[in-house]
């Protein structure tokens, strides 16, 4: 039942962000990208890492969690293993490196300015909500974790063992 759950808010949350709202900005604004631009090729690659990094990530809160990428059924133990033990939030940077990766290779910007808008909205729910409720959840573990590893970026000693 958790992996069915796990799939279901994968299709449902990124699955939206990164596929159906670029889908409708690049139809809905009827963009033909040219073939004759060989640097938006760069995109591909960016595009490869995020959607290997998330689903690395959504396995992650499964199998090491218990729980989906889902606020409403979140994982159930703090999961530092992965790419959590670089970067706090791999996710989020997971779906902005997609949708950098899109807006590249359709050559897009409004699928750019979605990338700095869910940044934006992500960062706010980071601050605003998931921190303060990890913090109730997991406590003294997790105020290790927040002096060990960065939020966005990793830190120099940025590696939890």
């Amino acid at each position: 039942m958790l992996l069915l759950r796990s799939i279901f808010f994968t299709f449902l949350q990124p699955g939206t962000v990164a596929v159906l709202i670029p889908y409708w900005l690049i139809s809905s604004r009827g963009a033909a990208f040219s073939r004759n631009q060989p640097l938006r090729y760069a995109g591909l690659p960016l595009m490869a890492i995020g959607a290997a990094g998330l689903l690395w990530c959504i396995w992650d809160f499964f199998a090491a969690g218990r729980g989906t990428i889902s606020p409403i059924d979140p994982p159930r133990h703090l999961v530092v293993r992965g790419l959590y033990r670089y970067v706090r939030n791999p996710m989020y940077v997971a779906v902005v490196t997609i949708l950098i990766g899109e807006a590249i290779f359709f050559l897009s910007v409004p699928v750019l300015i979605e990338a700095g808008i869910f940044f934006i909205l992500a960062n706010l729910f980071v601050m605003g909500y998931e921190e303060p409720a990890l913090r109730r959840k997991f406590g003294e573990s997790y105020e290790k974790y927040l002096q060990t590893v960065g939020r966005w970026i990793p830190r120099s000693s940025s590696k939890v063992t």
